[in-house]
């Protein structure tokens, strides 16, 4: 099989109409392959990955910003393969063929996700190790009852600011706010924020016109914060980076800074905009959830393969000549992980209505060397925050008809823009005055999981492997049995009662 990509920008095939112009306002470019970016793309991606998978099967070519050629993976398993296999796809994005020959220009609007920086999600081999043990040994060193208590606080705050309106915009007031005032206190920087930080935060990974300058505003508040930290230490991540073993460049702490702050940000944010969207439009989720059938924690995995707050991912580049799911990849051709529709393969998940509570095996964030080290964070905010958010606010209700919701975003994230909710108008509730507790101390990483537990596991000699098992790929023989990843336990149902105590209730 020859490489449809016919077509590569600046080619003799004619120049590059600029993302602006109405040429792109097709869901179709040159070679007639389909762009993950436009209009069409937007307002149905989950439809475009259906056709995407009718046509080629579970490895897509598609076109990216600008036309700009890329394979899509939407299989489970070919995901889990090119995730985990870094020998065959790198993480360094240095190898993509297109930017050594200059075809992908430096201002590019996705360029703050594919540029290379000296952080671990770009490094392979000893580099990434070094870097990314620098990161989780940091992350370790979390006082995670602390910080639960920091995402309560804040929680309270924010709807402090709208209980007695009777209404509000969960995601301008709640969903968007409480991420980064939770990750400002842990990285050591609350005095940064502010709302252009939130809106640059958001801005950077939605491929717009001013996603460099927004880039360029958080690096410079990281780099004032890795300068004051050096001089002063404190009891904080940036802090715990400066000084690791690893001997981090400022450079490199700064980098890591802003991975950690912008990614767990906007997964956070989504993650939390999406479970509060479908407590509001779904009657049964709804039901489940406050008829103590479900526990938030579960509500919240169910939504990491409903709605995951990254739809997917650039970020594999092919180190030679391969083949993944029956596509013929050249080496320096660009992958993108396809987390979303990973989630529906209809291999792994025949059934989209059934219930996924309890099960992790979803790609929500990757897998393999470079998964994300910092997830346990993201669901400790979106648990407690929407636990913290529904107590006050049991009665919340949306306030406009469903279709009216509407979403921005790229072929990276889908943010929802507005959830208008109205409620009984409720009074402040007064927040504890004593100062916030440190975020650092020695505890587990286990700890992480008092509200997302992980599963207790059977005698050695009937576990279940660590890993999901690899699914069937699309030559599976027909009428086989569907693939289903392993399943795991979901949390107690003395959940309730466990996380009132640790949040200090």
């Amino acid at each position: 099989m020859t490489t449809p990509f016919q077509h590569e920008p600046g080619s003799a095939t004619g120049p590059v109409p600029p993302p602006q112009c109405p040429a792109h306002a097709t869901g179709t470019g040159p070679g007639g392959l389909r762009r993950l970016y436009g209009p069409e793309a937007e307002a149905d991606p989950a439809g475009l990955y259906e056709k995407l998978r009718a046509e080629h099967g579970t490895v897509a070519p598609v076109l990216m910003h600008g036309d700009v050629p890329a394979w899509l993976v939407l299989g489970h398993s070919e995901n889990l393969h090119m995730t985990r296999t870094p020998s065959q796809f790198s993480r360094d994005s240095r190898r993509w063929r297109a930017l050594q020959e200059g075809t992908v220009a430096p201002d590019h609007p996705l360029a703050p996700v594919f540029t290379w920086q000296p952080v671990c999600s770009f490094a392979e081999g000893a580099t990434h190790e070094r870097l990314r043990g620098a990161v989780t040994d940091s992350m370790a060193r979390i006082d995670t009852r602390g910080v639960r208590r920091h995402i309560n606080r804040y929680s309270n705050r924010l709807v402090n600011d709208f209980c007695q309106e009777g209404r509000a915009d969960l995601v301008s007031q709640f969903a968007e706010r409480l991420p980064m005032m939770v990750m400002c206190a842990i990285i050591g920087m609350p005095e940064e924020y502010n709302d252009r930080l939130v809106q640059a935060a958001r801005d950077m990974t939605r491929g717009s016109e001013t996603a460099v300058a927004s880039n360029a505003y958080v690096i410079g508040a990281l780099d004032r914060l890795v300068q004051r930290r050096r001089a002063v230490p404190g009891e904080d991540f940036a802090t715990w980076l400066v000084e690791h073993p690893a001997g981090l460049t400022d450079k490199e702490v700064s980098e890591h800074l802003r991975v950690v702050l912008i990614v767990a940000y906007e997964t956070t944010t989504n993650l939390i905009a999406n479970v509060l969207r479908m407590v509001l439009t779904d009657p049964r989720f709804r039901a489940r959830l406050s008829g103590g059938h479900m526990t938030v924690p579960e509500a919240v995995e169910q939504t990491l393969w409903d709605e995951p707050p990254f739809t997917s991912i650039l970020g594999r580049w092919a180190v030679g000549d391969t083949e993944l799911g029956g596509q013929q990849i050249k080496a320096g051709d660009a992958l993108i992980v396809g987390i979303a529709p990973a989630n529906t393969d209809p291999v792994v998940r025949p059934d989209l209505s059934a219930s996924m509570e309890g099960n992790r095996a979803h790609m929500a964030f990757s897998s393999g060397p470079h998964e994300c080290p910092g997830q346990d964070i993201g669901r400790a905010i979106a648990d407690v925050g929407v636990d913290a958010l529904l107590m006050r606010l049991p009665d919340l209700e949306l306030s406009v008809d469903e279709s009216r919701l509407r979403w921005v975003g790229n072929f990276v994230s889908r943010h929802l823009v507005e959830l208008p909710a109205s409620f009984a108008p409720s009074p402040e509730q007064e927040i504890d005055a004593e100062p916030l507790p440190a975020v650092s101390r020695a505890r587990s990483q286990a700890d992480w999981e008092v509200a997302s537990p992980s599963p207790t596991l059977p005698p050695p000699s009937t576990a279940a492997p660590a890993e999901p098992a690899p699914a069937a790929g699309p030559s599976a023989a027909p009428g086989s049995p569907a693939v289903l990843p392993a399943q795991r336990s979901g949390p107690p149902k003395l959940w309730q009662a466990v996380v009132r105590w640790w949040n200090g209730h």
